[in-house]
């Protein structure tokens, strides 16, 4: 077993458990999106990037893009996040809400694509 793959392979697959728990519930309902799970599934993203830069492989080049793009869709939710949120705090509203939702989802593609490549690559190199 090769512990720097199990290492990776957790960051990849945490980041997508926590992109999901973001996204999980109605976008209109702005109760249902928690801005922590959103804080830590970035800086599990960025984590996971910076494992990825060590791969010089095709399939790390997919891993690396595939994470660039979720890293930069999260961030920007929550930039979104912070410029909708008002002065007396209460979080965004219910048209933002589901702009940052739909921002994440786009996030959680980028994340699924990432983890079945990670996927497809370990049961291919157990062969």
């Amino acid at each position: 077993m090769n512990f720097e793959r199990v290492v990776f392979g957790f960051f990849v697959i945490l980041t997508l458990s926590l992109n999901y728990a973001f996204v999980a519930g109605g976008a209109e309902v702005t109760a249902y999106q928690n801005v922590w799970i959103l804080t830590f599934a970035i800086i599990v993203n960025l984590v996971a990037i910076g494992l990825k830069l060590g791969d010089r492989s095709q399939i790390g080049a997919l891993l690396l893009a595939s994470g660039l793009v979720a890293g930069l869709l999260l961030i920007t939710a929550r930039v979104v996040w912070i410029v909708a949120e008002p002065e007396g705090g209460g979080g965004p509203g219910p048209g933002e809400m589901t702009d940052i939702v739909s921002i994440a989802r786009g996030a959680l593609i980028a994340n699924i694509v990432a983890t079945v490549i990670l996927v497809g690559d370990t049961l291919l190199s157990r062969r």
